[in-house]
């Protein structure tokens, strides 16, 4: 598949997405928000990827949201506002990696606010420069964050500092979102990529399976009551126990050697 916005590349079972725009902070204008929709699904049909990492070019920004120059440009009839046409055309990159499967990872430099944060949210995980900028400033464009930010946010780092972040629209250092929470790890900037790509062959070394149903699990559980969560959990765990890789760990641990797992 030909992008023009972004630049895609599968190395050793991991997709690597990296937002194109350099020049523009690696915006998202509406040929981007579909490129990444269409990402999403490559990912997800491709059965030699496992895990996906998503990640800006350039050394300025992972991304600063949407491109505001396109959207003062666009003009919406107060029926298609009523109707969230608006909202619906900014969330559709955010609810596609959301809905993926498979693990997902940000691999955040420089700023990263806005939809660009909207964005890393909605991936599993987050590995963040020490020195990388996140923040949601919609407060101070006459907007609100519109694609999961208000949502998401508060279920990352809790309601009260999630309040702080959105109503002041002040940036967090990267080393400071790991300590919210909001980042998984924090290192130099020139380590970003490598420590990403370290989480994923760590994943990388579990079955296949098991992989995918304990980020079902966890995503669907937090959803659901407890009493609802443990019956997801039974189910799951229920279909894991047929499949071939459930007996091949055991037996390699048993045999004191490296599980090869076939997926199935």
């Amino acid at each position: 598949m030909d992008f023009q916005t972004i630049l895609f590349e599968v190395r050793n079972q991991i997709a690597f997405v990296m937002f194109n725009r350099p020049d523009s902070m690696n915006a998202m204008n509406r040929q981007m928000m579909k490129e990444l929709v269409d990402a999403c699904r490559q990912v997800e049909e491709d059965a030699g990827i496992r895990v996906a990492i998503f990640t800006g070019a350039g050394e300025k920004a992972f991304s600063a949201g949407m491109d505001l120059k396109e959207r003062s440009e666009t003009s919406f009839s107060p029926i298609e506002r009523r109707q969230q046409k608006l909202s619906a055309t900014i969330q559709t990159q955010t609810r596609a990696v959301a809905a993926m499967t498979k693990p997902t990872i940000a691999a955040i430099r420089g700023y990263c606010v806005g939809g660009g944060l909207e964005f890393a949210l909605a991936c599993d995980m987050r590995v963040a420069a020490e020195d990388a900028k996140l923040g949601l400033a919609e407060v101070k464009r006459g907007l609100i964050p519109g694609s999961g930010g208000t949502q998401r946010l508060p279920r990352t780092v809790g309601v009260a500092k999630a309040l702080e972040i959105c109503l002041t629209g002040d940036n967090v250092t990267g080393g400071e979102a790991q300590r919210l929470g909001l980042v998984n790890i924090a290192v130099p900037a020139s380590d970003v990529m490598k420590a990403a790509e370290d989480l994923a062959a760590r994943i990388l070394k579990g079955a296949p399976m098991s992989v995918l149903f304990i980020k079902e699990a966890i995503k669907k559980g937090v959803e659901l009551s407890l009493d609802e969560g443990f019956r997801l959990e039974s189910d799951l765990s229920a279909l894991i126990a047929t499949t071939e890789d459930s007996k091949e760990g055991p037996r390699a641990f048993a045999e004191k050697r490296a599980p090869v797992w076939k997926g199935k």
